[in-house]
């Protein structure tokens, strides 16, 4: 394996220091050591991918140097546009790193919704052609990989990429992370939330510990799972799924448990949800500060005013929930109300340890689902 220290220190001393993308389970030992040991100025947590090849841009036109992106495979589909119109070298000829994480690697079992990411993750470098080079785990052949992507780098002006297997990065424990000052956590908000839904309530919940943890509290309870599309993957999407449903279902609920990482990924999903306005959506944002699944790495979520962000893109009712009895009342209310409602719920960092996954595939989610809706 190769220790986060050596890889940042061999990316240091090529004069790449400065660090921006969104956080991944196969990244987040390296991801964690970056946040511990980069100056804050040179290391931003993106709320997408895309944002994140936009501020590595900015960097490398400020300073000249070589700028890294780190991502989940999932990301590359954030990054398509920017690195083409952008960094390629037929535009703007932008030297940089992409570090990817290659979930759903081929013969290694992964969840449903990392398994064709994971069969086209070369493809598609291939064909936005990007060189690139899987990762070793030998901390022996590291030096002359990264002497390779530097050499490429600074000849072509362009990007370059590793890809990431399962296992490269020894462990590494975040030391800078802070606890959220929360009284519930995310399941037991969930649990109020779901069995405060009417029956015929239907439930979009985002990709994450939250739908794992929306699957295992209706077992535990004894119900089904066909109220609830589990958004395993597309991160950030799962308010507008919410939303074009509510707008085609009038006569039900329609709850979207969201992430703060998730929403702020797409945040002008927002605006949108607003423009519409629908007085049967319930937009349920669980916030605990934190890229939760992938190493509790930190969001912005603590520090914007994420109320008054849905005040403004014209949600009708707006409520914040820090108490078990703050989130029951606010619960009955939004159950009674038919306006457009946006909450915002703050629950603690992580999960049980033995949280499972969903038994259902993909497809058994979506038709069950979908006869709910019927």
């Amino acid at each position: 394996m190769i220790k986060p220290e050596t890889f940042y220190n061999e990316l240091i001393q090529k004069g790449t220091d400065f660090f921006t993308g969104v956080p991944d389970s196969l990244l987040k030992n390296f991801c964690a050591y970056v946040t511990d040991n980069a100056p804050a100025e040179k290391h931003i947590i993106a709320a997408n991918e895309g944002n994140a090849t936009g501020l590595a841009a900015g960097y490398h036109f400020a300073t000249g140097k070589v700028p890294l992106i780190y991502m989940q495979n999932s990301g590359l589909g954030n990054v398509v546009n920017p690195i083409l119109s952008l960094a390629d070298p037929d535009v703007y000829s932008i030297p940089c790193i992409l570090v990817v994480g290659w979930r759903g690697e081929p013969g290694v079992h992964d969840e449903p919704q990392h398994v064709k990411q994971g069969k086209v993750t070369c493809a598609l470098l291939d064909a936005m052609q990007i060189p690139y080079v899987i990762l070793t785990d030998d901390e022996a052949d590291l030096h002359d990989q990264i002497e390779k992507c530097f050499s490429y780098v600074r000849e072509n002006n362009a990007p370059y990429a590793f890809v990431v297997k399962k296992g490269t990065f020894g462990d590494y424990k975040l030391k800078n992370n802070i606890a959220v000052n929360a009284e519930m956590t995310r399941e037991e908000a969930l649990e109020k939330i779901m069995l405060s839904a009417s029956s015929n309530t239907a439930f979009v919940s985002t990709t994450g510990m939250a739908s794992r943890e929306l699957f295992e509290l209706r077992v535990k309870h004894g119900q089904g799972h066909e109220k609830d599309f589990l958004t395993v993957g597309s991160m950030g999407h799962a308010s507008q799924i919410a939303l074009s449903i509510a707008l085609q279902k009038k006569e039900r609920k329609v709850y979207c448990i969201d992430g703060d990482g998730a929403v702020l990924m797409h945040l002008g999903g927002m605006a949108i949800i607003g423009s519409r306005s629908p007085n049967n959506y319930v937009h349920i944002v669980l916030n605990n500060n934190a890229h939760d699944s992938v190493g509790g790495q930190p969001t912005v979520g603590g520090m914007i005013n994420l109320t008054g962000i849905a005040k403004s893109c014209g949600y009708k009712k707006i409520y914040k929930a820090e108490t078990i009895q703050e989130l029951e009342a606010v619960l009955k209310s939004a159950r009674e109300e038919n306006e457009l409602t946006f909450i915002e719920v703050k629950v603690k960092k992580g999960a049980r340890k033995d949280l499972g996954r969903p038994t259902t595939t993909p497809i058994e989610n979506k038709n069950a689902f979908m006869e709910f809706l019927k």
